[in-house]
């Protein structure tokens, strides 16, 4: 369990280097062979400074993770930003196309998506105690505050920006890994076709007086 001490924030970059130490172990060796030991020699810091820091392993792991996680999410707020900000009517179609794409390659498509994807899938026993509700709301919380933005414009008819984003997401990147096993439009030439009918749909049923 993790421990109940006071744990310190210390250095950013010590931080930093035991996180990344931690990833690059834990997907070689797997949490249990992953020793504190081994994580403090790869990160140049003392084994007393492991534990100042995250208390635990489990912690680090979590930490891990939600690094992880936090990186996936500034990608998704950055296609927002690219593909959005200035979305008009006759823009919309496109606009959320092409964001879906940028989703789809960019982060689908990343290493950080891929380390994430092998940690839940290798370490599930440890990661089931962990609470992941924040973290893997997030996109559908970034897209529900840009649809939001949408609806208040009167580009969508969407009451419930977060409904709006769950419904978005389920036509779009759902449909792909439910028919496809992967909604990586940079692997598999068939998502993007997916990807284009699924924002058609949502446009049918959210576009104003639909």
């Amino acid at each position: 369990m993790p421990t109940a001490k006071t744990l310190r924030e210390g250095s950013t970059q010590k931080r930093a280097a035991i996180v990344t130490a931690a990833r690059e172990l834990f997907l070689v060796d797997g949490f249990d062979r992953t020793s504190v030991d081994a994580i403090a020699a790869r990160a140049g810091v003392s084994k007393r400074t492991v534990y100042d820091y995250f208390g635990d392993k489990l912690t680090l792991l979590n930490a891990v993770v939600d690094a992880v996680g936090q990186s996936l999410v500034a990608a998704i707020r950055r296609a927002l930003d690219e593909t959005l900000h200035d979305a008009r009517a006759d823009r919309l179609e496109p606009a959320l196309v092409e964001f879906s794409v940028r989703v789809s390659t960019d982060m689908l498509g990343s290493p950080e998506y891929a380390t994430l994807q092998r940690l839940v899938q290798t370490e599930s026993g440890h990661l089931a105690k962990l609470d992941r509700y924040d973290l893997e709301n997030a996109p559908e919380e970034a897209l529900a505050e840009r649809f939001g933005e949408l609806a208040r414009a009167g580009l969508i008819d969407a009451a419930d920006p977060r409904l709006a984003a769950d419904h978005f997401v389920a036509l779009t990147f759902g449909v792909a890994l439910n028919r496809l096993r992967s909604a990586n439009a940079a692997e598999d030439p068939r998502v993007r076709p997916l990807l284009v009918e699924g924002v058609r749909a949502f446009l049918r049923a959210y576009r104003p007086g639909a």
